[in-house]
């Protein structure tokens, strides 16, 4: 006890801002009503018995609430150190009380597996129809909400609003009760369980009941605390936002009459004069249910658990964040509703800072890329490895000092999952956003056979960082039909394109323009973005549109050669190379074009590769003209895009002379194009991912709304003569 209360009073200093009030748990659950006949608020009174002096002290205790009016549950232990004697239970009940069950030993391994947990439900369902009870609550407050389906429950008791002290701290983040919905019963574990002979039932769900009165234990044992004020102070706070005061309290640990209070042991006084407070100071605002009064109350209106804000988020990326839309959507979106978003990162340049603060997002960079030898392999390797040690270091000391909630990795590589090992370890959930599939990537690069020994390598080490992360994101849904196929199961992952983000690309008011027409490509200058074939066929386009001119924006490893090949067909003045943009400065460049590009190559990874830029120029009102590959037919139609002959110069030429000299066709394509990238933003997507960042640190099963896209369909062929016309 007294090395508890050591580290607990230099921990209560650290925790001020979320312990004993956390802000935002007083946000109501959506639609909430409010409590029987009007009251303020509800008033709770719950009791864990823990061992035999405790079962002694049970009915001093029932004879102080009744002298004050109050009535409360006493959980009791069902295979502990003490048996419940039956006269005790029946005068508990028969005075108006209420029976609980308390875990099964209270030895802190209930959730030691899911096999075990469930056998133990079994002998705990028992206990509950033998006492009459309808409530649980676990020992040491340990829990996980969607295992306690199996107990066949009306509600629990195992959570908190706010904890820090606890040994699974992770609170509910709300002061008023919810109900837990029973997710599908054909999960993988239940049918492992069922077809070893394991019977599972479960209702609809189940009510959870967080207790948001500290513990009697933490207040007066741990900390030390000679007087009930922080009860008081939120017993006040809680009816001011009309929320439900829940207290565990120990009959172990009361100290009755006037005998000495031994260390272990608080005055009974304490306990007293809190409810002399509450009875005198709020009469008549306050509802005093038994928690299974109170679960049958919640299970006819369902509350929803309200979302809790002020997570702890970390991004790791081997990218600079300012030029990554990917990157800056998810933590824009974390950060705008009170998440606390660091990004690990690149260093584009020496003029950027080592740490930069946008808001709630604070960007890390941790390493620099200025010059780009990758053109062989162990110049692409190394920076990788060396960015993979270097975050592995910064997130594990980050991670000691703000506990984060979830760690959010992007690839390539696939292995800088690793670098979460340690909040990985000490419970920090993990996702591993796939941006391109690596083996394929690898051999597009350096042209690899598929059977190859690195191609091989590479799968396993997809396998093996899927299978360390608690869920995958994968950027298409072609992509997302070969990783199940080969490293990922279907329920693990999920798909999230590349959507666009309209807060930064918005069509906007163009203004008169000197010169001619720009054909525009912004993006990485790679071999399989097919940007040769774009600059062959300016000399094509320049016969029909003299004054036209082609922009890049961007860097990679085919710059050299791309403007090797301009001077080569003598298009300097006509093709011309700009360095990279942040997004924000991209996107008002982008929309003073009057067409885009995209020219992937359909035999390369590019094929399956999601281009952003097609959506982003559609969302800026720019019509695009885009390479025939798999996945861009998939996505896309004649109706939003202009497609061209993947890898035919002549056709891509005919296809941007096309766009920019038929008015009609052109102003349909833009259209039509605002219209799908407005149904397919980001505004419209990032509510799922929101939700899969809260089901992964709450332990809640997610289902992703996402998942059952379908390809566009072409438009009828009275309808796309029309648009050709």
């Amino acid at each position: 006890m007294a090395m508890r209360r050591f580290f607990a009073l230099r921990k209560r200093e650290k925790i001020r801002h979320i312990w004993p009030v956390l802000p935002g748990s007083e946000r109501p659950p959506r639609g909430w009503s409010g409590w029987p006949d009007g009251k303020q608020f509800a008033f709770v009174l719950t009791h864990d018995v823990e061992g035999s002096l405790g079962v002694n002290r049970c009915r001093a205790l029932m004879q102080l609430e009744m002298r004050l009016g109050f009535r409360s549950s006493f959980n009791f232990i069902p295979e502990g150190e003490y048996t419940l004697p039956t006269d005790l239970r029946q005068e508990l009940l028969r005075n108006g009380f209420e029976i609980g069950v308390h875990d099964l030993h209270h030895d802190g391994k209930l959730y030691s597996s899911r096999r075990g947990f469930a056998a133990k439900a079994t002998r705990i369902k028992r206990y509950m129809k033998e006492w009459k009870a309808t409530g649980f609550r676990s020992g040491f407050m340990l829990h996980n909400l969607e295992w306690l389906h199996d107990l066949n429950a009306a509600y629990d008791a195992s959570t908190f609003d706010t904890d820090p002290f606890e040994p699974q701290p992770d609170g509910v983040g709300t002061i008023f009760p919810f109900w837990v919905p029973s997710p599908s019963r054909n999960s993988v574990h239940d049918s492992n369980l069922e077809r070893a002979g394991v019977k599972i039932e479960s209702r609809n769900g189940y009510v959870e009941l967080p207790y948001t009165l500290p513990q009697d234990s933490t207040l007066f044992l741990v900390l030390g605390e000679r007087h009930p004020d922080i009860w008081i102070q939120k017993l006040d706070w809680i009816a001011k936002h009309g929320g439900m005061a829940l207290l565990n309290l120990h009959p172990d640990y009361l100290a009755f009459d006037n005998a000495p209070v031994p260390y272990r042991e608080f005055p009974a006084g304490f306990y007293s004069e809190f409810l002399e407070y509450v009875r005198m100071r709020y009469s008549g605002c306050y509802w005093q249910p038994l928690p299974g009064a109170m679960a049958e109350y919640c299970a006819r209106i369902r509350p929803n658990r309200p979302r809790r804000q002020g997570r702890k988020i970390c991004v790791v990326s081997y990218s600079s964040y300012q030029s990554d839309n990917r990157l800056i959507r998810y933590a824009e979106t974390l950060a705008e509703r009170g998440d606390s978003v660091d990004v690990l990162g690149l260093k584009r340049d020496r003029s950027q800072p080592d740490v930069e603060q946008f808001g709630n997002v604070c960007i890390h960079r941790v390493q620099g890329r200025y010059s780009k030898n990758e053109k062989n392999k162990a110049g692409y390797l190394i920076p990788l490895i060396q960015f993979f040690l270097v975050s592995s270091f910064q997130l594990t000391r980050k991670h000691l000092r703000r506990r984060y909630d979830l760690i959010h990795i992007h690839n390539i590589p696939d292995f800088l999952v690793f670098a979460a090992w340690f909040p990985k370890l000490t419970g920090a959930k993990v996702i591993l956003d796939i941006h391109d599939l690596v083996p394929e990537f690898y051999a597009s690069k350096f042209k690899s056979k598929p059977d190859s020994g690195g191609i091989v390598a590479l799968k396993r080490i997809e396998r093996a960082s899927a299978s360390f992360a608690h869920h995958v994101i994968i950027s298409n849904h072609l992509w997302h039909t070969t990783i199940v196929s080969r490293s990922v199961p279907p329920g693990k992952c999920s798909v999230f394109i590349n959507h666009v983000n309209q807060k930064i690309f918005y069509r906007r008011l163009q203004a008169t323009k000197r010169g001619g027409p720009i054909i525009m490509f912004p993006g990485g200058l790679q071999w399989h973005q097919g940007l040769d074939i774009a600059i062959r066929a300016m000399p094509f386009v320049l016969e029909h549109i003299p004054d036209a001119e082609f922009h890049l924006y961007g860097d990679g490893n085919m710059k050299e050669v791309l403007i090797a090949l301009t001077q080569e067909l003598g298009l300097a003045e006509k093709v011309r190379f700009f360095n990279p943009l942040p997004v924000q400065k991209i996107a008002e460049v982008m929309a003073t074009a009057d067409v885009g590009v995209v020219p992937k190559r359909a035999d390369s990874f590019g094929n399956e590769a999601y281009s952003t830029k097609i959506m982003e120029f559609m969302s800026l009102g720019v019509p695009v003209v885009v390479s025939s590959t798999k996945i861009d037919r998939f996505y896309f139609n004649n109706s939003v895009v202009r497609f061209f002959e993947s890898g035919n110069s002549q056709a891509l030429a005919d296809a941007i002379v096309e766009v920019l000299e038929h008015d009609g066709l052109r102003q349909r394509m833009i259209a039509n194009a605002l219209e799908y990238a407005h149904r397919n933003s980001w505004g419209r997507r990032q509510v799922d991912y929101l939700e899969l960042v809260d089901c992964l640190i709450e332990d809640r099963p997610f289902v992703d709304s996402g998942a059952n896209f379908t390809a566009q369909e072409e438009p009828k062929s009275e309808e796309k003569e029309l648009v050709l016309k």
